[in-house]
């Protein structure tokens, strides 16, 4: 399958080079930089996705400021670790909010953190664009300041079920995730679609992700007779034991679900390669290799024109496509508002339709929020990665 998309040109915001050559940037003002807030889990269990955002965040950042800034203006990108932890990240965005006095925050890159941190935002009015899956996350009317950059839990959901009933043909699953607030809301979401659709759900559990033998909790699916293994959680480390553990009890059973399992962090943790088997992350179009073994025209172009100024080992290429969009999005929405007002921010993402960014076209309004296009899900053999892209799974036409 060749997965074609239009050439890729990300308008005034010159970060490939590839903008109209008629721009005329103005030489860099002495005026107030433009401060985004970066809130990720840099560290801890759940650190993974937020390393890869990390990554296109800094590249996007150095390529904005190199082209000369947004309206003349340089990017200042002021990042806080929250570990992962929700009091962290609240305590985070109080003081980007009160004291650093950010224009605009990307992040939390975790949705338990994000559920505690998006109402702060709401009342400060403060701009902010994240990758987080929650449904409940995003609501034009109580966080009318909140744009979501990836899909919803609900477009992974229907992604991981499609998958499993009618590609893989499975009957019986066991649903489990970590214990963090993302995972048990993922868990719940996904148990009651499933049975909605007549499958069998033969087991759900919450895990806790540093737990060290993930050997009793496969035995129990296994027992249960599940045909397949659905997984909602962000730990690497987590995904890594319960494949050596489903190793170690000769059971083939498929994995199917959170991206996080295709992530390089995997590969370094589990006991051998054939580990890594029969197991199938959420992914993009974007960032799929086709039959020919060949990434989408814009895709290619960027990689092409990052070079080794990027590195992509051991992430996802989606987070760092994502983390450069959002670079990208807040200087266009600069450029296009003249200033740096919270209200011209909003005003301009939610004028969007069809945005060409780099990990997706994206499409808001000030009554959808959800920006992620539904076709562009797919699913990826997660030890297929190369450059932090995989290969479509089987089944895909």
């Amino acid at each position: 399958m060749t997965i074609s998309r239009r050439a890729f040109n990300i308008g005034a915001v010159n970060v490939l080079g590839l903008a109209s050559q008629t721009i005329v940037w103005p030489a860099l003002a002495q005026s107030e930089q433009i401060r985004i807030g970066w809130l990720g889990a840099l560290t801890g269990p759940n650190s993974a996705p937020s390393d890869g955002f990390n990554r296109g965040l800094r590249y996007g950042v150095d390529a904005v400021n190199a082209a000369g800034g947004a309206n003349g203006r340089r990017i200042e990108l002021i990042t806080r670790d929250t570990q992962g932890d929700p009091t962290k990240a609240v305590n985070a965005t109080q003081e980007m909010i009160s004291a650093l006095k950010v224009h605009a925050i990307f992040g939390p890159a975790n949705s338990g953190e994000s559920l505690a941190t998006t109402p702060l935002m709401a009342r400060a009015k403060m701009p902010n664009l994240h990758p987080c899956v929650v449904n409940s996350l995003i609501d034009p009317t109580k966080y009318p300041n909140a744009f979501r950059m990836g899909p919803s839990n609900r477009q992974w959901d229907d992604a991981v079920r499609n998958y499993c009933l009618k590609i893989l043909k499975v009957k019986k699953v066991a649903v489990i995730g970590d214990t963090t607030g993302y995972g048990v809301t993922a868990v719940g979401d996904s148990v009651a679609a499933f049975k909605t659709d007549g499958a069998d759900v033969v087991y759900s559990a919450q895990i806790d992700a540093t737990q060290p033998d993930m050997t009793p909790d496969v035995l129990r699916m296994k027992s249960a007779g599940a045909e397949a293994i659905v997984a909602w959680s962000t730990s690497t480390g987590m995904a890594a034991r319960l494949f050596n553990a489903r190793a170690a009890s000769g059971w083939d059973v498929p994995f199917v679900g959170h991206p996080s399992l295709g992530s390089g962090e995997v590969g370094r943790l589990i006991e051998k390669a054939a580990n890594w088997e029969k197991v199938y992350a959420i992914n993009y179009k974007s960032c799929s290799f086709d039959a020919e073994g060949k990434l989408p025209e814009r895709t290619q172009a960027f990689l092409d024109k990052a070079g080794s100024k990027l590195d992509l080992k051991g992430t996802l290429l989606w987070w760092v496509l994502c983390g450069v969009d959002a670079v990208d999005l807040f200087a266009k929405a600069v450029i296009e508002s003249g200033g740096v007002s919270s209200e011209g921010v909003i005003k301009f993402l939610n004028a969007q339709s069809k945005y060409p960014g780099l990990f997706g076209d994206y499409s808001w309004s000030p009554t959808q929020h959800n920006g992620y296009p539904t076709d562009e899900v797919v699913m990826g053999m997660a030890n297929s990665s190369r450059n932090g892209a995989l290969k479509l799974a089987p089944g895909y036409a």
